[in-house]
């Protein structure tokens, strides 16, 4: 924890803006060296200007590959695009635009030039293809989420709404990588003249109340602060108080590229994390205020909500109470809609799922394993413990298939506004049904060959058969719900469980960890995870 966490950003934690879109456009990225090249993680391409890493040639080439692949699968609809706050999306935004008009793709931007959430633009290709078209839409969402402002990012969104398959990511960034290699001579461009708009926001904020029950919202009169920590949501609160007459302020609406008004998060770096506690410090300082406060990250596909009983809630803490509350009035979704997680939730939404009579469906980290279940209204909900999750329609059809942290701040004014409780005290009553679980996060140093090992190894290469003094009762590589490799392991016992996981980008593994014993048991449980991990890879 830095020892500024939490504090206000400085004049000196500020980027240059200016600095940024000169290295956009001046640099040019070598993709013989590996931090240059294009690569998509869970969520698309990301990097910075200023490392040569999220450049003009990454995003032509890229948008190009993405025309190309949409060609190959026959996708030839519209393509809906939107970016977020952060300064290199705007730039980034040019780009795409000039090379899906050079290649005559049909393109649809905002129709008010305004910013656009990443569940929007979910919302609108979905729309799209379950109307009566002879073709498909697709999407591409300029964004690195909640990453510092120094970063850009962009990502793929295929006919289904939601986040590209590796299949789509690992073709569209080796020929974008090709295009840089050749010169760029195989990118079209043309000036983006004239292009066709869509009310993103208008669409939208018009069908939340085919999921949201906004009009007990409004009946209960409860008072609610939206945070847009600066982020792509701004406007979409504003259009959400006043389209359904809700007592909701919109606490900050600035939008600044440097994230100037934000307080550092917990390694004094500007990052718009909605569930962090340090970087929601301003807005914590309001929780007094409102009955609900929440926030969004800057493309609002993440939450943070905060009760004044209960201050800023844990996500996992978060998404076992929307569970509980979902299914138990959602009478319009399927009886054997599963519950939707990834493996590194809290287990207390295995205990929620089970007292509901529901199939608990554990699937990977990443968000693209819940899309096939969510467009068919087999999964009701689902949901991931960095604070994303989205779910279906009162009628029990898909809303969106990729997160929506609007949504998600949406209902918890209407779990309060219906039960007449918080959030706060609704989990305060699932723990004394359920237990109360200890859950965290932390690293541990790996080189690049131990990481590669560890993403590769199987359940059966742990011998140890105890942990924290409990019998282990499963070693998992493939996850129980799809049985899809997990990109580590997972181990369990009756009351604790750990799953590592190598880091994308730093020479650590990530354990997770959660006890129902205690702090005591999760440090215990921590500290022999490290060493059975360790032993696996030493046999690997």
């Amino acid at each position: 924890m830095d020892e500024r966490a939490g504090t206000p950003a400085q004049a000196s934690d500020l980027v240059d803006v200016d600095a940024l879109r000169r290295a956009y456009y001046d640099l040019k990225p070598d993709v013989s060296i590996p931090e240059q090249r294009v690569v998509f993680g869970t969520s698309g391409h990301r990097g910075s200007s200023l490392n040569t890493a999220f450049n003009e040639n990454h995003i032509a080439a890229t948008t190009q590959a993405i025309v190309e692949y949409r060609a190959s699968q026959g996708i030839d609809g519209p393509l809906f695009i939107g970016a977020d706050t952060h300064a290199l999306s705007e730039f980034a935004l040019t780009t795409a635009l000039a090379v899906l008009v050079g290649n005559e793709v049909r393109v649809l931007v905002d129709e008010f030039d305004d910013w656009v959430p990443t569940p929007a633009v979910s919302h609108a290709i979905i729309a799209y293809n379950r109307a009566d078209h002879s073709d498909q839409a697709d999407g591409i969402v300029v964004t690195p989420s909640h990453n510092p402002p120094s970063d850009g990012g962009f990502k793929y969104n295929p006919p289904h709404g939601g986040p590209a398959d590796t299949d789509a990511t690992s073709w569209i960034a080796n020929r974008a990588n090709e295009l840089i290699a050749e010169g760029m001579t195989g990118v079209r461009m043309s000036e983006p003249s004239a292009v066709e708009t869509y009310d993103f926001r208008g669409r939208y904020v018009d069908d939340l109340e085919n999921i949201i029950d906004v009009k007990a919202i409004k009946q209960s009169g409860i008072r609610i602060g939206a945070d847009p920590l600066g982020g792509a949501s701004v406007h979409y609160w504003a259009a959400i108080a006043e389209r359904y007459e809700l007592d909701l302020t919109v606490v900050n609406p600035e939008v600044d590229p440097a994230w100037g008004f934000m307080t550092l998060d917990w390694d004094g770096k500007i990052r718009m994390d909605p569930s962090s506690p340090s970087a929601m410090a301003s807005v914590l300082a309001h929780k007094d205020e409102y009955d609900i406060l929440t926030g969004n990250d800057a493309d609002a596909d993440r939450h943070g909500i905060v009760t004044p009983d209960g201050g800023l809630m844990n996500p996992n803490h978060y998404l076992a109470v929307a569970i509980d509350y979902l299914y138990r009035t959602r009478t319009g979704w399927r009886s054997d809609a599963a519950v939707g997680k990834t493996l590194v939730s809290s287990s207390i939404i295995d205990r929620v799922a089970e007292s509901l009579g529901r199939r608990l469906w554990e699937v990977p980290v990443g968000f693209k394993w819940f899309v096939p279940g969510l467009i068919d209204g087999s999964v009701g909900f689902g949901g991931e413990e960095s604070a994303g999750a989205s779910f279906l329609r009162f009628d029990g059809s898909v809303w969106t298939t990729d997160k929506d942290g609007i949504l998600l701040a949406l209902l918890a004014s209407e779990i309060l506004a219906v039960t007449g409780k918080t959030p706060s005290q609704l989990y305060a009553e699932l723990t004394e049904k359920f237990g109360d679980p200890v859950y965290e996060r932390v690293d541990a140093p790996a080189s690049p060959a131990e990481k590669a090992a560890l993403a590769k190894l199987d359940g059966d290469a742990i011998s140890a058969t105890e942990l924290a003094g409990e019998p282990i009762t499963a070693k998992l590589s493939r996850a129980p719900g799809n049985d899809a490799a997990l990109g580590g392991v997972k181990v369990e016992t009756a009351t604790a469980w750990f799953a590592a996981r190598p880091s994308g980008t730093e020479n650590v593994y990530k354990i997770y960890a959660e006890s129902f014993a205690g702090a005591d048991n999760l440090r215990e449980v921590q500290e022999e995870a490290k060493r059975i991990v360790g032993d696996a890879l030493s046999g690997a």
